[in-house]
């Protein structure tokens, strides 16, 4: 899933989409209701991206368990968050077998649930695409050395204010420099 743009912000409801970043906060819209405000740095903000779930071996990442759930309901919403506790459980257990269930909260499994139905009926839980793997036998396109070499971009130093900038001097038309010592009379 591609949750990067996706955050949930500590004592509000649902979740928001990132759309720019302010002087002291960041500009972020509702998903559901495409209301727009502000995120001032006293927020505790989290990006989904960053989201992990702890489990027996190594943590999952939140994005893992959305394509997780999304399997076992072929695209369809989960249970409701609302459920009984043991039954969320047992849904958790069912998706992710080897979830820490000391670490794992209630709570966290009715955010985790709820999240995902959110984002499952926006249409927003597209999975990503693995970048294909290079064959043995395939070779890569040769790259022509004009890709990689950075533009050249002159300078021009600029002279301080008040001073104008001398011109060289021209040699004279007869092939004869002038003298630059002053001349003794």
């Amino acid at each position: 899933m591609v949750l990067k743009d996706i955050m949930a912000i500590s004592g509000q409801p649902g979740l928001f989409k990132f759309i720019a970043q302010g002087k002291n906060a960041i500009i972020v819209e509702h998903l559901e209701t495409k209301r727009r405000g502000s995120a001032f740095n006293t927020a505790r903000v989290s990006s989904l991206d960053e989201i992990t779930v702890y489990t027996q071996k190594e943590d999952m990442p939140l994005g893992k368990v959305f394509d997780l759930i999304f399997e076992k309901e072929n695209g369809g919403p989960a249970i409701d968050f609302r459920s009984d506790p043991e039954k969320l459980k047992s849904y958790l257990g069912e998706v992710v077998p080897d979830y820490d269930r000391e670490k794992v909260y209630n709570s966290d499994i009715r955010k985790i649930l709820q999240w995902y139905n959110i984002l499952q009926g926006l249409n927003l839980l597209v999975k990503e695409e693995p970048e294909p793997k290079e064959k043995p036998g395939e070779e890569k396109p040769e790259k022509t050395g004009k890709e990689n070499k950075p533009s050249e971009v002159t300078e021009k130093k600029k002279e301080p204010s008040g001073k104008k900038k001398s011109s060289p001097e021209k040699p004279e038309p007869s092939g004869k420099k002038k003298s630059t010592k002053p001349k003794s009379k």
